[in-house]
């Protein structure tokens, strides 16, 4: 038994407590049984001495209390560890009578005897346990004398000691027994987490698909597994979308790559005159800058992607920071002849700059797919603890086969034409993280006439940063 062992730790504390238990328990009946053999004695001798005093109240005078009185040698007949004794009050060193199987060498008329039944508990000169109970009784003749009855007390005294040597000479074997079977119940019932360590044992960043097994659990490993097996979920969910994404990176980087390289090559195959090196170049900075762009929308990425960064939170006023980034767009609207429209108003706590890079993205998407001569409107709505952002326009709408994928990273509804136009295929990836860093959800809707609208919904009552 491992001194590191899960099961030898629960056991051996299960194991002392139950032992506690035991031991606590067994001086519990210890002491009942002792009050329980004392309670019977006394009763025993209260009945007697109601007997006693019945008979010399209506039998005996003092000249007859003698060793032949029939009546007081019938009540210490048959009782063994029962003794008799009877002193006059007014000659109290001595008794009158004395009657048992054994005389009393206790001098008992250092206990008064009183009207009212008393006990008295002492030990004889052998040191053996004695109960003497004492009443001052009246005869038939009305002299009181002072009447003892004393019962030795030494089978119930050995009836606990042997109580006591028997508890504590099993004692060890007893304990030993409660450690074994703590132990062993506790290893059993820690048996699933053998399962858990062969499933553990699978796991690796290229197979996360292994699940523990949850039937026939108690309720605290159960939780445990369900626990354990979300996180591999959520594990094997980011995995693969790191994988998809590192792919997906690879392939947008693969691109102006190849063609860096390739303009390159075919410039320096031969002479060329000054023109031509200068159009290769102006090529390869495109290229270039598509780089630069697509590098610095994952650094952003990376940034907004993890909460605990400092990021500083502010009040702002939604309509004011769509009439700027609408400012900043008038010009690329003119040039589409697409109107921008601004209603409604609201507040929220956020990153100044992170909304305007939400609201930007958006926003340049619509006026990119907005038919000329149309307008893109954009709507502050405030309900309750809720604000909402909506940027609409109108156009052949998206697909709904691409919408649940629209906010992934990469992805493209319209591949072809948005490469021609420079994207990267990251801008509502960043609006998702930016408004997952705002607790905060965005969604997409198209109707039937393909009118589409994106949202960004705020909350006001935030769990940090308020």
């Amino acid at each position: 038994m491992s001194r590191n062992s899960l099961a030898a730790r629960l056991g051996l504390r299960v194991g002392l407590m139950s032992v506690a238990v035991v031991a606590l328990l067994a001086i519990i009946a210890y002491m009942m049984l002792e009050r329980g053999l004392e309670r019977i004695a006394q009763e025993s001798l209260a009945t007697k001495m109601a007997g006693l005093s019945t008979s010399l109240s209506e039998a005996l005078s003092i000249d007859e209390i003698t060793s032949e009185s029939h009546v007081l040698v019938d009540l210490a007949m048959g009782h063994n560890n029962l003794y008799v004794s009877i002193f006059d009050s007014a000659q109290s060193t001595a008794p009158l009578l004395s009657i048992g199987s054994k005389p009393v060498t206790f001098e008992l008329h250092r206990y008064t005897a009183r009207e009212e039944l008393g006990f008295h508990e002492w030990q004889n000169s052998l040191g053996r346990p004695m109960l003497s109970a004492s009443q001052l009784m009246r005869l038939k003749d009305g002299v009181q004398v002072g009447v003892y009855l004393t019962v030795d007390q030494f089978a119930d005294a050995e009836l606990l000691n042997d109580l006591a040597k028997w508890a504590l000479g099993a004692s060890p074997i007893l304990l030993l027994l409660i450690l074994l079977v703590a132990w062993g119940t506790v290893r059993n019932g820690l048996r699933p987490l053998t399962s858990f360590l062969r499933i553990a044992s699978k796991i690796s960043t290229e197979n996360l698909e292994h699940r523990l097994p949850t039937d026939r659990l108690p309720s605290e490993l159960r939780e445990l597994a369900d626990g354990i097996n979300f996180m591999l979920h959520r594990l094997d969910n980011g995995v693969q979308q790191l994988s998809q994404f590192s792919d997906d990176l690879a392939h947008e980087l693969r691109s102006p790559i190849t063609n860096l390289m390739g303009k390159a090559q075919v410039a320096l195959s031969r002479e060329r005159g000054s023109e031509e090196y200068r159009e290769v170049l102006e090529c390869c900075t495109e290229e270039l800058d598509r780089v630069t762009r697509i590098v610095s929308d994952m650094l952003f990425l990376a940034h907004v992607s993890h909460p605990a960064s400092l990021v500083q939170f502010e009040t702002i006023t939604l309509n004011d920071e769509l009439q700027r980034v609408g400012d900043l767009f008038s010009l690329s609207a003119e040039e589409k002849e697409v109107r921008l429209t601004i209603s409604g108003q609201g507040k929220i706590l956020g990153n100044r700059l992170m909304i305007q890079r939400a609201i930007s993205n958006l926003l340049s998407n619509a006026i990119r797919y907005c038919p000329p001569g149309e307008k893109v409107s954009m709507n502050i709505e405030s309900a309750g603890n809720r604000v909402r952002l909506t940027i609409g326009n109108p156009g052949i709408g998206i697909d709904e086969a691409h919408r649940p994928r629209l906010f992934e990273r990469f992805y493209r509804a319209d591949k072809s034409r948005t490469r021609s136009e420079g994207g990267t295929g990251l801008g509502l990836a960043i609006v998702r993280s930016i408004m997952s860093l705002h607790q905060g959800s965005t969604s997409v809707e198209v109707d039937g006439n393909g009118y589409t609208r994106f949202y960004l919904d705020f909350s006001t009552t935030r769990t940090d940063r308020m």
